[in-house]
């Protein structure tokens, strides 16, 4: 059944992702990629008692034209810890890799695998690594990279006879990922209702006082885009705000 939208344009209606897991591993490419449309579903899932993990892939040191990266890092991975309080994340890991000149391949792979070996997620979660953002503003060089290794990662976590040297003092393959959900995908078909995380979502974006200040949006409302990203989903879901997932199946041939 279609839906319509305020517009009176008629669209599919997005299909709510399942929540009987418990462990999710949230891989990203920076501190602050998880609140620009993640967030408030991660909210959402620790207030049912789900464990979930952050990894940021770089720590976004090349984020804040006015300071210098070894300064930049500093600061932001500690909003990025604090942002993951608000939304009840306490483990945040940082793989240190270079931003800005992320490279899709298999190193890239390696460390993300090594990842999810560790923390034998049900659930993974990635940003959007499709071209666009909807067919609109081009996708970020980091955002692809780490989305299409993120994908890959997964299955080589499950392989035994794939980065061998990982299986020591007692790790062990990982083959039990039902699925990889990107979200803010302009594919998703699946969504999250955050309607009563909204709130939380705003304030683990707003947690990144430093980097949004550095990017000089001084008119900028958090809460004001979130709104104006999330309305229009939950316009699809029958709810106030969603989150929207393009879902990865992880299953066999997936």
């Amino acid at each position: 059944m279609l839906v319509r939208m305020q517009t009176g344009i008629e669209i599919e209606p997005l299909e709510p992702l399942p929540e009987d897991w418990e462990r999710a591993l949230c891989v990203v490419a920076h501190p602050d990629d998880m609140e620009f449309g993640g967030a408030a579903a991660v909210a959402r899932w620790t207030a049912q008692g789900k464990q979930v993990a952050y990894c940021m892939v770089t720590s976004g040191e090349a984020g804040i034209d006015g300071m210098a990266p070894d300064e930049c890092r500093v600061v932001r991975e500690a909003e990025q810890v604090e942002s993951a309080r608000i939304v009840g994340v306490p483990e945040v890991e940082f793989l240190h890799q270079p931003d800005g000149i992320l490279e899709y391949g298999v190193p890239l792979r390696r460390e993300i695998a090594a990842v999810v070996r560790r923390y034998r997620p049900e659930i993974v979660v990635t940003s959007n690594f499709r071209d666009t953002w909807g067919g609109v503003n081009l996708n970020q060089a980091d955002h692809v990279a780490t989305g299409r290794a993120v994908v890959d990662a997964v299955r080589d976590a499950g392989n035994r006879w794939i980065f061998t040297e990982q299986l020591v003092d007692g790790l062990e393959p990982w083959g039990g990922v039902r699925a990889v959900w990107a979200f803010g995908s302009p594919q998703a078909t699946h969504a999250v209702d955050i309607t009563d995380t909204f709130d939380l979502g705003v304030q683990s974006l707003e947690a990144h006082r430093a980097y949004i200040d550095g990017l000089g949006w001084e008119h900028w409302d958090g809460r004001e885009f979130l709104e104006g990203f999330s309305r229009p989903v939950g316009q699809r879901m029958g709810v106030a705000f969603g989150a929207p997932f393009e879902v990865f199946p992880m299953g066999w041939g997936g």
